[in-house]
């Protein structure tokens, strides 16, 4: 075995362990976080950025080949795919959900959300916690 195929088996596994690691992770948020929104933020995360480096690593491992053009498409699908699901699934949660205000702050409009950015900027940072503001942890 050549060089080449040493290089290829040692990127292509690195990017398959990473992916496996990344998915380990994924799954540890879900079940860890409280929130249907933190979950899902997790998970389109993890999915997306696991599924890259899964089958970025089957690419190095079959070659320059038809089935590496095909994965590659599927790569591609994968990333335009799961943002937009994720964020349709959270528009429906905030749309439904009638305690959002116990995981997060609501705000009436854009000017009060800017105040309050720009009253957090003045003081130099947060002093307080996001429980304390109502954001979701």
């Amino acid at each position: 075995m050549g060089i080449f195929e040493w290089i290829r088996l040692i990127a292509g596994s690195a990017l398959l362990a990473c992916g496996l690691f990344i998915f380990f992770t994924e799954i540890f948020g879900i079940f860890h976080f409280r929130y249907v929104l933190n979950r899902m933020h997790a998970a389109a995360m993890g999915d997306t950025l696991g599924i890259g480096s899964c089958l970025l690593g089957l690419i190095i491992f079959s070659g320059v080949n038809f089935t590496s053009l095909k994965l590659l498409l599927i790569i591609i699908f994968l990333w335009f795919a799961s943002p937009v699901s994720s964020h349709m699934l959270s528009r429906l949660e905030v749309a439904t959900n009638e305690n959002l205000e116990a995981h997060c702050a609501i705000y009436p409009d854009l000017e009060t959300l800017e105040a309050e950015f720009r009253e957090t900027d003045a003081q130099g940072g947060s002093d307080s916690s996001d429980e304390e503001k109502g954001g979701a942890v």
